[in-house]
């Protein structure tokens, strides 16, 4: 994969004011075309699909989405990091961007608040895309992200330092150590004494997801869940289960990627969101 084009090297940078929030996005593709929202996980950014976006630029608008308090949107002060204070911002967003329906594609952390979006307003909702996401979060796993959330951010020396310790939660993937260096870079502000990662921890020590179970068959659009062959977050039945809850959906696998799918095997998910994408948009 090394060499491949990132698609941030060919897009717009956006910044707005959103529900109260200056948020921030990438944006490409034909104005008009149908559009279509990239969501990160948590504690990522909206390069987490650097390596996806260039294959859809052609024939859809294109939207990879900081949210808040990532990357270079800003943090809720008070801390505000509920799903339903996710879906408001998409809300927000569209009616800046003057969308009326757009479709979602959510990792983890973001393909739980499209669930939720998708389910709160069926009507703006092309088409949902869920990639490697729970429906509900364990609580053993709340406990632990509210506790990482109240450790103070980690400054690094130097730029290298930092790009260095940089690690995926959880930690397994095969994706290409150039990818992996460039989401770094892409994640890092300076501030004074050295580097750190544009992430608040509020959002884990203060995060409130809903549990989106109860929500799923509010779901009217088309919808496609995606899982990684190997990964510890959605497993196969839970993934089976979640495709049958959605009303109009269906389940697909990436063979031998791991939960961080879009980075282990963009070319494998890209190739399995375009002709759904085409098909139903």
């Amino acid at each position: 994969m090394t060499g491949q084009t990132f698609a941030c090297e060919r897009a717009d940078h956006r910044k707005a004011r959103i529900n109260g929030l200056e948020l921030h996005w990438l944006e490409a593709g034909p104005a008009g075309a149908p559009p279509v929202c990239f969501l990160h996980g948590g504690a990522a950014h909206a390069h987490w699909f650097d390596r996806v976006i260039p294959a859809f630029t052609e024939r859809f608008r294109v939207i990879s989405l900081d949210q808040r308090g990532h990357g270079l949107s800003a943090w809720a002060t008070p801390p505000a990091y509920a799903t339903e204070d996710f879906a408001t911002d998409l809300r927000a967003l569209m009616e800046h961007l003057g969308w009326r329906r757009m479709a979602l594609v959510g990792h983890s952390m973001g393909g739980h608040n499209a669930m939720g979006f998708a389910a709160w307003h069926p009507e703006r909702v092309s088409a949902l895309v869920v990639v490697d996401s729970r429906p509900q979060l364990p609580p053993d796993r709340i406990d632990r992200m509210r506790e990482r959330g109240q450790r103070p951010p980690r400054l690094h020396a130097t730029e290298e330092d930092a790009v260095r310790s940089f690690r995926l939660l959880p930690k397994e993937t095969t994706a290409d150590p150039a990818l992996l260096q460039h989401l770094a870079r892409a994640g890092l502000a300076r501030t004074e004494g050295g580097y750190r990662y544009r992430f608040d921890p509020a959002c884990y020590a203060n995060r409130q997801p809903v549990n989106c179970w109860p929500l799923l068959p509010r779901v009217t659009a088309p919808s496609l869940v995606v899982r990684g062959e190997l990964s510890p977050i959605l497993p196969a039945d839970m993934a089976a289960r979640l495709g049958a809850a959605i009303p109009r959906a269906e389940v697909v696998e990436i063979k031998g990627a791991y939960h961080h799918l879009t980075l282990d095997a963009p070319e494998a998910f890209s190739g399995v969101l375009d002709p759904f994408l085409r098909d139903v948009l």
